[in-house]
């Protein structure tokens, strides 16, 4: 079945549309099956245009208002919008200076609010390890290396082992045999607070972020006024003519 199809293939030929006869050269190129379909979709898409702007008039409502109804006019046949009849003003030297001022005070306030907010947190957290590792090292001195080796921290610090990698509330035996323990004391307690706990961790480390590039903004917006008004005070001094020259200039008039 298959050599029967590869026989039949093989009979096949490549039909191709006939090019212009040489006695009808003088009328052009003839027109293919492709240029008469990319000229028919073309013609059929205007087509259809035409026909939906033509419903969309017919349906249209009379009484519908556009803000474009009259804030546009025509320009030589072309829709165009009407000029605004209040321009733009430019803002003057002082009029600038102003503003770089008040920005330098918002940009402030902002900074000292985040400020105060940091030292608030501050007191709060008492600056507690969220994952209860301690950062800095508490340095021991024994008298041997004999001592190092057998040297135990929890029997040092009079605690017990399992409190002895705590940063905060690690109390001594003595302290857990004669007084209660208040506040929680679950796994799943502890667990929630050490979470929440490293929640209000990482908003204090945002909110230092951001106090200190406030501060770098203020002082680029403080550093470009300063150096504007250098640069104004420069020319009013190179236009200001100077008093001795006028006086000069005055005495040769009257000679």
């Amino acid at each position: 079945m298959s050599s029967f199809r590869k026989a039949l293939k093989s009979r096949q030929k490549n039909h191709h549309e006939r090019s212009q006869p040489g006695f009808r050269k003088h009328l052009g190129l003839l027109e293919k099956k492709k240029d008469y379909k990319l000229r028919a979709d073309d013609y059929h898409k205007k087509q259809n245009t035409l026909a939906a702007l033509r419903k969309k008039a017919l349906e249209k409502n009379p009484d519908e208002f556009y803000f474009k109804m009259i804030n546009s006019q025509l320009q030589d046949g072309v829709h165009a919008p009407k000029k605004a009849k209040d321009e733009v003003v430019e803002a003057t030297e002082e009029q600038k200076k102003m503003m770089r001022t008040q920005d330098i005070k918002y940009v402030e306030m902002k900074r000292v609010a985040e400020a105060k907010k940091i030292e608030r947190m501050k007191a709060e957290l008492h600056l507690l390890d969220a994952d209860s590792k301690q950062k800095n090292c508490h340095t021991f001195f024994v008298d041997s290396k004999k001592d190092v080796q057998s040297f135990d921290l929890a029997c040092h610090l009079k605690t017990a082992p399992e409190l002895v990698d705590r940063v905060y509330n690690r109390p001594t035996l003595e302290t857990l045999e004669t007084k209660s323990i208040q506040g929680a004391v679950q796994a799943r307690s502890m667990k929630t607070m050490a979470k929440e706990r490293k929640h209000q961790y990482k908003i204090l480390s945002q909110r230092i972020d951001r106090e200190k590039k406030l501060f770098v903004i203020s002082q680029k917006i403080q550093t470009r006024k300063d150096l504007q008004d250098n640069n104004k005070k420069v020319k009013v001094k190179k236009e200001t003519p100077n008093a001795a020259a006028i006086y000069k200039f005055k005495a040769k008039r009257k000679r």
